[in-house]
Protein backbone atom coordinates (compact mmCIF):
# COMPACT_ATOMS: atom_id res chain seq x y z
CA UNK A 1 0.00 0.00 0.00
CA UNK A 2 1.26 3.75 -0.68
CA UNK A 3 1.38 6.09 2.63
CA UNK A 4 2.75 9.20 2.82
CA UNK A 5 5.59 9.01 5.28
CA UNK A 6 7.57 12.01 7.26
CA UNK A 7 10.90 10.07 6.66
CA UNK A 8 13.74 12.30 8.42
CA UNK A 9 13.99 14.98 10.41
CA UNK A 10 14.04 18.57 9.14
CA UNK A 11 12.23 20.81 6.44
CA UNK A 12 10.71 18.42 4.04
CA UNK A 13 11.87 15.39 4.03
CA UNK A 14 8.11 13.48 3.13
CA UNK A 15 7.52 11.71 0.49
CA UNK A 16 5.29 8.47 -0.92
CA UNK A 17 6.39 5.14 -0.09
CA UNK A 18 5.32 1.50 -0.84
CA UNK A 19 4.41 0.15 2.66
CA UNK A 20 3.20 -3.39 3.80
CA UNK A 21 -0.09 -3.23 4.81
CA UNK A 22 -0.54 -3.86 8.64
CA UNK A 23 -1.59 -6.60 11.05
CA UNK A 24 -3.69 -5.50 14.08
CA UNK A 25 -2.16 -6.98 17.07
CA UNK A 26 -4.54 -7.81 20.30
CA UNK A 27 -7.15 -5.01 20.93
CA UNK A 28 -6.31 -3.46 17.70
CA UNK A 29 -8.21 -2.70 15.12
CA UNK A 30 -7.36 -2.18 11.04
CA UNK A 31 -9.29 0.43 9.31
CA UNK A 32 -9.41 1.14 5.53
CA UNK A 33 -9.09 5.25 5.30
CA UNK A 34 -11.86 6.93 3.19
CA UNK A 35 -10.63 10.27 3.60
CA UNK A 36 -8.42 12.44 5.56
CA UNK A 37 -8.26 15.84 6.29
CA UNK A 38 -5.08 17.97 6.43
CA UNK A 39 -4.09 19.57 9.50
CA UNK A 40 -2.20 23.01 10.40
CA UNK A 41 -0.17 19.98 12.40
CA UNK A 42 0.85 18.36 9.20
CA UNK A 43 2.00 21.29 7.49
CA UNK A 44 4.06 22.24 11.01
CA UNK A 45 5.24 18.32 10.74
CA UNK A 46 6.57 18.84 7.01
CA UNK A 47 8.09 22.01 7.86
CA UNK A 48 9.58 20.21 11.22
CA UNK A 49 8.69 23.46 13.23
CA UNK A 50 6.08 21.67 15.72
CA UNK A 51 6.45 21.09 19.38
CA UNK A 52 4.57 17.85 19.17
CA UNK A 53 7.14 14.37 19.67
CA UNK A 54 7.48 13.10 15.69
CA UNK A 55 9.21 9.77 15.83
CA UNK A 56 10.36 9.22 11.97
CA UNK A 57 9.68 7.48 9.50
CA UNK A 58 5.81 7.56 10.43
CA UNK A 59 3.09 8.13 7.76
CA UNK A 60 1.36 11.36 8.51
CA UNK A 61 -2.36 12.19 9.00
CA UNK A 62 -4.97 12.19 11.62
CA UNK A 63 -8.24 13.40 10.77
CA UNK A 64 -9.99 10.65 8.94
CA UNK A 65 -12.88 8.22 8.31
CA UNK A 66 -13.02 4.94 7.16
CA UNK A 67 -14.52 1.14 7.30
CA UNK A 68 -13.08 -1.87 9.98
CA UNK A 69 -11.66 -4.81 7.54
CA UNK A 70 -9.86 -6.74 10.08
CA UNK A 71 -9.90 -6.44 14.15
CA UNK A 72 -7.13 -8.14 16.38
CA UNK A 73 -7.47 -10.93 19.52
CA UNK A 74 -9.97 -9.51 22.06
CA UNK A 75 -11.49 -6.81 19.86
CA UNK A 76 -15.31 -6.34 20.85
CA UNK A 77 -17.13 -3.02 20.76
CA UNK A 78 -16.53 -3.08 16.72
CA UNK A 79 -16.44 -5.54 14.12
CA UNK A 80 -15.56 -5.78 10.03
CA UNK A 81 -17.86 -3.32 7.87
CA UNK A 82 -18.55 -0.75 10.74
CA UNK A 83 -17.87 2.75 9.36
CA UNK A 84 -15.73 4.00 11.99
CA UNK A 85 -13.45 7.78 12.91
CA UNK A 86 -11.05 7.26 15.72
CA UNK A 87 -9.16 9.41 18.51
CA UNK A 88 -5.74 10.33 18.14
CA UNK A 89 -4.02 9.85 21.51
CA UNK A 90 -3.00 6.23 20.14
CA UNK A 91 -1.51 5.40 23.51
CA UNK A 92 -1.03 7.33 26.90
CA UNK A 93 -0.25 6.08 30.45
CA UNK A 94 -3.30 5.86 32.52
CA UNK A 95 -1.79 5.99 35.49
CA UNK A 96 -1.29 9.86 36.22
CA UNK A 97 -3.47 12.57 37.77
CA UNK A 98 -4.84 13.63 34.44
CA UNK A 99 -5.44 10.25 32.72
CA UNK A 100 -7.35 9.49 35.77
CA UNK A 101 -9.05 12.40 35.75
CA UNK A 102 -10.56 11.88 32.11
CA UNK A 103 -7.58 14.50 30.54
CA UNK A 104 -5.51 12.62 28.76
CA UNK A 105 -4.92 15.04 26.24
CA UNK A 106 -2.75 16.31 29.04
CA UNK A 107 -1.14 13.44 29.49
CA UNK A 108 2.60 13.55 29.54
CA UNK A 109 3.55 10.21 28.04
CA UNK A 110 0.30 10.68 25.10
CA UNK A 111 1.54 9.25 21.85
CA UNK A 112 -0.22 10.33 19.14
CA UNK A 113 -1.71 8.70 15.51
CA UNK A 114 0.06 10.30 12.85
CA UNK A 115 2.98 11.65 14.85
CA UNK A 116 4.29 8.64 16.89
CA UNK A 117 2.36 6.05 14.96
CA UNK A 118 1.56 5.53 11.27
CA UNK A 119 -1.34 7.75 10.64
CA UNK A 120 -4.06 7.71 8.48
CA UNK A 121 -2.53 9.49 4.84
CA UNK A 122 -1.87 5.77 4.10
CA UNK A 123 -4.65 3.02 2.53
CA UNK A 124 -4.79 1.28 5.87
CA UNK A 125 -4.03 2.56 9.97
CA UNK A 126 -4.01 0.78 12.94
CA UNK A 127 -6.09 1.84 16.29
CA UNK A 128 -6.53 0.43 19.58
CA UNK A 129 -9.95 -0.41 19.51
CA UNK A 130 -11.20 2.38 22.45
CA UNK A 131 -10.02 5.04 20.45
CA UNK A 132 -12.53 3.80 17.92
CA UNK A 133 -16.02 5.71 17.97
CA UNK A 134 -19.08 4.27 15.09
CA UNK A 135 -20.59 6.68 12.47
CA UNK A 136 -24.12 6.33 11.65
CA UNK A 137 -24.74 5.33 7.79
CA UNK A 138 -26.23 8.96 6.92
CA UNK A 139 -22.76 10.59 8.02
CA UNK A 140 -20.24 10.68 5.24
CA UNK A 141 -16.73 9.53 5.17
CA UNK A 142 -15.94 13.32 4.20
CA UNK A 143 -17.99 14.25 6.81
CA UNK A 144 -16.35 11.44 9.11
CA UNK A 145 -12.82 12.79 8.42
CA UNK A 146 -14.23 16.47 10.15
CA UNK A 147 -14.98 14.87 13.26
CA UNK A 148 -11.61 15.57 15.01
CA UNK A 149 -11.42 18.85 14.31
CA UNK A 150 -14.95 19.38 15.94
CA UNK A 151 -14.30 17.31 18.63
CA UNK A 152 -11.17 19.79 19.54
CA UNK A 153 -13.51 23.11 19.09
CA UNK A 154 -16.36 21.27 21.23
CA UNK A 155 -13.51 20.48 23.75
CA UNK A 156 -12.88 24.28 23.74
CA UNK A 157 -16.33 25.25 23.92
CA UNK A 158 -17.90 22.82 25.83
CA UNK A 159 -15.73 21.23 28.20
CA UNK A 160 -14.24 24.15 29.24
CA UNK A 161 -15.84 27.06 28.29
CA UNK A 162 -19.77 28.14 29.50
CA UNK A 163 -21.76 29.57 26.30
CA UNK A 164 -25.29 30.12 27.30
CA UNK A 165 -28.10 31.48 25.16
CA UNK A 166 -27.80 35.04 24.63
CA UNK A 167 -24.08 34.95 24.73
CA UNK A 168 -22.90 37.14 22.29
CA UNK A 169 -19.48 35.54 21.06
CA UNK A 170 -16.29 36.60 18.93
CA UNK A 171 -14.78 33.65 16.50
CA UNK A 172 -12.00 35.30 15.27
CA UNK A 173 -10.55 33.54 12.11
CA UNK A 174 -13.11 32.08 9.62
CA UNK A 175 -10.61 28.56 8.91
CA UNK A 176 -12.04 25.24 9.62
CA UNK A 177 -11.78 25.54 13.21
CA UNK A 178 -13.67 28.92 13.47
CA UNK A 179 -16.51 28.24 11.44
CA UNK A 180 -16.66 25.06 13.40
CA UNK A 181 -16.53 27.47 16.37
CA UNK A 182 -19.11 29.55 14.91
CA UNK A 183 -21.93 26.74 14.58
CA UNK A 184 -21.30 25.16 17.62
CA UNK A 185 -21.72 28.51 19.66
CA UNK A 186 -24.54 28.66 17.39
CA UNK A 187 -26.25 25.46 18.54
CA UNK A 188 -25.77 27.14 21.90
CA UNK A 189 -28.09 30.26 21.02
CA UNK A 190 -25.35 32.41 20.80
CA UNK A 191 -25.13 35.49 19.00
CA UNK A 192 -21.72 34.89 16.84
CA UNK A 193 -19.32 37.33 15.50
CA UNK A 194 -17.05 36.22 13.23
CA UNK A 195 -13.67 38.03 12.00
CA UNK A 196 -10.85 38.10 9.76
CA UNK A 197 -8.86 39.96 7.60
CA UNK A 198 -9.34 40.18 3.64
CA UNK A 199 -7.50 37.42 2.69
CA UNK A 200 -10.58 35.89 4.68
CA UNK A 201 -12.86 37.50 2.45
CA UNK A 202 -14.86 34.76 0.97
CA UNK A 203 -14.62 32.26 4.54
CA UNK A 204 -16.25 35.27 5.74
CA UNK A 205 -19.04 35.26 3.49
CA UNK A 206 -19.59 31.56 3.83
CA UNK A 207 -19.62 32.04 8.20
CA UNK A 208 -22.56 34.90 6.92
CA UNK A 209 -24.55 33.58 4.54
CA UNK A 210 -24.45 29.49 4.65
CA UNK A 211 -23.07 29.03 8.34
CA UNK A 212 -25.12 31.58 10.29
CA UNK A 213 -22.77 34.03 11.59
CA UNK A 214 -25.23 37.03 12.80
CA UNK A 215 -22.50 39.90 12.28
CA UNK A 216 -18.95 39.41 9.94
CA UNK A 217 -16.26 42.03 10.69
CA UNK A 218 -13.33 42.28 8.20
CA UNK A 219 -10.55 43.86 10.56
CA UNK A 220 -8.92 45.47 7.72
CA UNK A 221 -11.42 47.54 6.41
CA UNK A 222 -13.47 47.90 10.29
CA UNK A 223 -12.54 49.09 13.57
CA UNK A 224 -13.37 45.77 15.53
CA UNK A 225 -13.68 47.17 18.94
CA UNK A 226 -15.42 49.84 17.47
CA UNK A 227 -17.77 47.68 15.99
CA UNK A 228 -18.20 45.52 19.00
CA UNK A 229 -18.74 48.29 21.47
CA UNK A 230 -21.68 49.17 19.22
CA UNK A 231 -23.09 45.54 19.15
CA UNK A 232 -22.74 45.14 22.92
CA UNK A 233 -23.69 48.42 24.24
CA UNK A 234 -19.99 48.67 25.70
CA UNK A 235 -20.11 45.85 27.60
CA UNK A 236 -17.91 43.76 25.71
CA UNK A 237 -18.69 40.22 24.33
CA UNK A 238 -19.61 37.05 27.00
CA UNK A 239 -16.71 34.74 24.77
CA UNK A 240 -13.67 35.05 22.33
CA UNK A 241 -13.32 31.78 20.75
CA UNK A 242 -9.72 32.44 18.98
CA UNK A 243 -8.83 30.12 16.46
CA UNK A 244 -6.80 31.89 13.97
CA UNK A 245 -3.72 31.65 16.04
CA UNK A 246 -2.59 35.11 15.60
CA UNK A 247 -0.82 36.82 18.40
CA UNK A 248 -2.40 39.96 17.38
CA UNK A 249 -6.07 38.49 17.41
CA UNK A 250 -5.24 36.81 20.69
CA UNK A 251 -4.40 40.37 21.91
CA UNK A 252 -7.40 42.04 20.24
CA UNK A 253 -9.66 39.49 22.09
CA UNK A 254 -9.03 40.20 25.38
CA UNK A 255 -9.50 43.61 24.41
CA UNK A 256 -12.77 42.78 23.09
CA UNK A 257 -13.89 40.75 25.84
CA UNK A 258 -16.11 41.75 28.79
CA UNK A 259 -14.90 42.05 32.11
CA UNK A 260 -15.09 39.03 34.02
CA UNK A 261 -15.77 37.53 30.36
CA UNK A 262 -14.36 33.88 29.04
CA UNK A 263 -11.36 34.13 26.62
CA UNK A 264 -10.07 30.50 25.03
CA UNK A 265 -7.09 30.06 22.78
CA UNK A 266 -7.79 27.21 20.55
CA UNK A 267 -5.45 28.35 17.41
CA UNK A 268 -1.53 27.74 17.67
CA UNK A 269 0.76 30.47 17.15
CA UNK A 270 3.70 28.26 16.56
CA UNK A 271 5.90 31.09 18.14
CA UNK A 272 5.85 33.03 21.24
CA UNK A 273 4.24 36.66 21.22
CA UNK A 274 3.90 39.36 23.31
CA UNK A 275 0.50 40.24 25.40
CA UNK A 276 -0.67 42.40 28.07
CA UNK A 277 -1.25 40.02 30.81
CA UNK A 278 -2.48 43.19 33.24
CA UNK A 279 -5.46 43.53 31.25
CA UNK A 280 -6.68 40.08 31.97
CA UNK A 281 -5.76 40.90 35.36
CA UNK A 282 -7.76 44.64 35.27
CA UNK A 283 -10.62 42.82 33.20
CA UNK A 284 -10.83 39.64 35.79
CA UNK A 285 -10.74 37.65 32.44
CA UNK A 286 -11.08 34.11 32.52
CA UNK A 287 -8.08 32.83 30.41
CA UNK A 288 -7.67 29.47 28.92
CA UNK A 289 -5.86 27.76 26.29
CA UNK A 290 -7.33 24.21 24.39
CA UNK A 291 -5.24 21.21 23.31
CA UNK A 292 -6.97 17.96 21.20
CA UNK A 293 -9.92 16.38 22.76
CA UNK A 294 -11.39 13.86 24.76
CA UNK A 295 -13.78 11.31 24.62
CA UNK A 296 -16.46 13.98 25.98
CA UNK A 297 -15.84 16.10 23.40
CA UNK A 298 -15.81 13.43 20.82
CA UNK A 299 -19.37 12.32 21.93
CA UNK A 300 -20.80 15.96 21.85
CA UNK A 301 -19.30 16.62 18.23
CA UNK A 302 -20.74 13.51 16.80
CA UNK A 303 -24.37 13.97 18.45
CA UNK A 304 -24.07 18.01 16.86
CA UNK A 305 -23.43 16.11 13.67
CA UNK A 306 -25.67 13.41 13.80
CA UNK A 307 -28.75 16.04 15.02
CA UNK A 308 -28.08 18.38 12.06
CA UNK A 309 -27.08 20.83 14.38
CA UNK A 310 -23.46 21.78 12.29
CA UNK A 311 -22.90 21.50 8.85
CA UNK A 312 -19.43 19.54 8.19
CA UNK A 313 -20.14 18.37 4.59
CA UNK A 314 -20.22 22.38 3.38
CA UNK A 315 -16.49 22.35 4.96
CA UNK A 316 -14.94 19.81 2.70
CA UNK A 317 -13.80 21.94 0.06
CA UNK A 318 -10.91 19.88 -1.83
CA UNK A 319 -10.31 16.12 -2.48
CA UNK A 320 -6.89 15.06 -4.17
CA UNK A 321 -5.30 11.49 -4.01
CA UNK A 322 -2.50 10.27 -2.12
CA UNK A 323 -0.02 10.73 -4.81
CA UNK A 324 -1.00 15.08 -5.42
CA UNK A 325 -0.47 15.51 -1.59
CA UNK A 326 1.97 18.24 -2.89
CA UNK A 327 -0.77 19.91 -4.30
CA UNK A 328 -3.01 19.25 -1.82
CA UNK A 329 -0.55 20.73 1.17
CA UNK A 330 0.31 23.73 -1.34
CA UNK A 331 -3.51 24.13 -1.79
CA UNK A 332 -3.86 24.27 2.27
CA UNK A 333 -0.77 26.53 2.43
CA UNK A 334 -2.22 28.71 0.60
CA UNK A 335 -5.58 28.85 2.66
CA UNK A 336 -7.81 28.37 -0.57
CA UNK A 337 -11.11 26.77 0.02
CA UNK A 338 -11.48 25.41 3.13
CA UNK A 339 -10.88 21.15 4.18
CA UNK A 340 -8.13 19.84 2.01
CA UNK A 341 -8.78 16.09 2.38
CA UNK A 342 -6.46 13.40 0.89
CA UNK A 343 -8.48 10.15 -0.15
CA UNK A 344 -5.75 7.20 0.09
Amino acid sequence: MKGLVKYDKGSGNMEVRELSEPTPGSGQVKIEVKAAGICGSDIHILHSNIAIPVNTPVVTGHEYSGVVTEVGEDVTTCKVGDRVTSETAFTYCGVCHNCKTGRYNLCDNRLTLGYWFNGAFAKYTLVPEGRIHKLADHISFEEGALLEPTACVTHATMDLATIQAGNVVLVSGPGVIGLIALQVAKAHGAFVIVSGTNVDSERLEIAKNELGADVIIDVTKEDLQQRIKEITDGTGVDVVLECSGSGRATATGIEAVKKQGQFIQIGLAGAPFEVNFERICFKEIKVTGSLGSVWTSWKHAIRLLESGQINLKRLASHSFSIDEWEKAFEVFEKKEGLKVLIKP
